[in-house]
């Protein structure tokens, strides 16, 4: 059987983080069901009718926002489409990558495949060609406040059209040359065609599955540094034991990996009846923090097979919507964030116990008996300000005021900027996991620990690229190097198949592009067999 996957079928269901890595890489091509685009040719007639009928349709012979009211002859409708997806390339500031533009587009043609939203059929042809030519619009990602992407998918549509930037065999340049480059052509905006580009969430719900699945990576790292501190700190294991039976299911889960990724290496004697909470309830922080992430990707998912557009089609008839607000993804994300500063604070906690000198007769700061040295504290300090800084950003901004168009739009949902403080906090958290695997190997090496199993993967990395520390010396291309390399793909791959989470790593496409798409390819010729 050929391994190598053509495409990925979009049909209007929800897509799976599986699919959104492999079509964001561009590894995998989508393609439209026909079942979908007979959907969206009833969808187009029931809206040509419309307009046929003299009825004003929003956004396609009417304008839009604190525009209205105000209708456009049939002799204006060429101007006005064209002028309405290119007066909503606004976005400014840096691109986001890639991968999350292509994820939006395939995201735009899903949700219309369901046949709610009226576009014609040229439109779908048109996105699915931008990606099969691999012609990605640039998409500067503030523009917009959560109710409809329009600044930022405005940037799209307008690529659509032959202006904006795009990048294409990775060279960013002009649209129209990137066409021509391409051997592709430019599409002229049909009624409605030029809202249903912009006025969707599709380059949100993109960057948050892409943020959400690279949190879950980052708090997959975090347990196993977690559970690397706790072995260097004599932790007894009874609490993870315990909370397998008097748990939650997502406790339990956490409490399992815990016990069995620790029993592979001589643990610790325990000496502590009761242990810091920042050690005993690992399982409890954790397990919160997953179910989190699980619950707002399995949202994310969904809105990824959902018609947020509006107007929308239903029972026959063009209908007012209010589908654009993704409130029920923002609140879900905005809890992610509180639950990073948990994570963070519990990572924090154990990088204090680790330096305090009050475990297993530790040295303070993690000097080495008869050493003249300043030690770990600045780093620390550093694991202090990093937990601060998560802290930060874990406030909610979804329900602030905010009035435009003349008082028609005064709902958002702030998801762009959410997103992108979750992705701040996903960096600090990548740095805080590097500096607790630092302060555990030291705290190893004093004590003559020999970890094995994913504390010894661990171990190792610090190793590679830190040595024991006996004399001050500088730290910071040292930190970065082990944060670097604990983040990577390749390394939590190795985790991931060293002692999996199944329900979670399977359910995020964790690891590499590699064990993505051999998962897939097991699961085909398992499902065919």
């Amino acid at each position: 059987m050929e391994r190598q996957r053509a495409g990925i079928e979009l049909t209007g269901q929800p897509l799976g983080f599986s699919d959104l890595v492999r079509i964001g890489a561009g590894v995998a091509l989508p393609s439209a069901s026909e079942n979908g685009m007979t959907r969206v040719r009833l969808a187009r007639n029931v809206l040509e009718k419309a307009i046929h009928s003299g009825m004003p349709v929003y956004g396609s012979t009417t304008g839009v926002g604190a525009m209205k009211d105000v209708e456009w002859s049939t002799d204006d409708l060429d101007a006005f489409n064209l002028g309405l997806v290119r007066a909503h390339h606004f976005g400014t500031g840096s691109p986001f990558s890639m991968s999350v533009v292509r994820n939006a587009m395939a995201i735009r043609v899903n949700t219309a495949l369901t046949g709610q939203v009226g576009c014609s059929q040229e439109l779908i042809d048109a996105y699915l060609q931008l990606l099969s030519a691999d012609v990605i619009p640039v998409v500067r990602r503030t523009g917009s406040i959560g109710c409809a992407d329009i600044g930022l998918m405005g940037q799209i549509g307008a690529v659509l059209t032959g202006v904006g930037e795009a990048v294409y065999r990775g060279r960013r340049m002009q649209a129209a040359d990137a066409f021509s480059a391409a051997g592709i052509d430019a599409v002229k905006m049909l009624p409605r065609d030029s809202l249903a580009s912009l006025s969707v969430n599709a380059v949100s719900f993109a960057a948050a599955a892409e943020t959400t699945r690279n949190a879950a990576a980052s708090i997959r790292v975090l347990l196993a540094t977690g559970m690397m501190a706790a072995g260097a700190l004599g932790t007894s294991r009874d609490p993870w034991i315990s909370v397998r039976h008097v748990g939650t299911p997502r406790e339990a889960l956490i409490g399992a990996w815990l016990c069995n990724a620790s029993d592979e290496w001589p643990w610790p004697v325990a000496t502590h009846v009761q242990d810091p909470l920042s050690l005993r309830m690992i399982a409890q922080v954790f397990g919160a923090v997953i179910e989190n992430l699980l619950t707002a990707g399995h949202k994310i998912l969904a809105a990824t097979g959902r018609s947020d557009d509006n107007p929308v089609i239903v029972d026959g008839r063009v209908m007012t919507s209010g589908g654009s607000l993704p409130l029920d993804v923002t609140i879900l994300l905005e809890g992610a964030l509180i639950c990073m500063a948990h994570a963070a604070r519990n990572a924090f906690n154990r990088c204090v116990l680790l330096g305090n000198g009050q475990r297993r007769g530790l040295p303070v700061n993690l000097v080495p008996e008869g050493r003249i040295a300043t030690g770990f504290g600045p780093i620390i300090k550093l694991a202090g300000e990093i937990f601060s800084r998560v802290l930060s950003m874990s406030n909610p901004v979804s329900a602030q005021s905010l009035v435009v168009a003349a008082g028609m739009e005064d709902e958002a949902a702030f998801l762009p900027l959410v997103i992108e403080r979750f992705e701040r906090q996903m960096r600090a958290l990548k740095r805080l996991a590097a500096l607790e695997a630092l302060l555990s190997a030291q705290a190893m090496d004093i004590l003559g620990d020999k970890p094995e199993g994913v504390a010894r993967m661990l171990y190792d990395v610090v190793r590679k690229h830190a040595d024991f520390y006996v004399v001050d010396r500088p730290l910071s291309a040292e930190v970065e190097a082990i944060e670097e390399e604990l983040a990577s793909e390749a390394f939590i791959s190795e985790m991931i198949a060293h002692k999996p989470i199944l329900a979670y790593d399977d359910f995020f496409a964790l690891g590499s592009l590699e064990r993505v798409e051999e998962r897939l390819y097991r699961d085909t010729v398992t499902s065919v067999g």
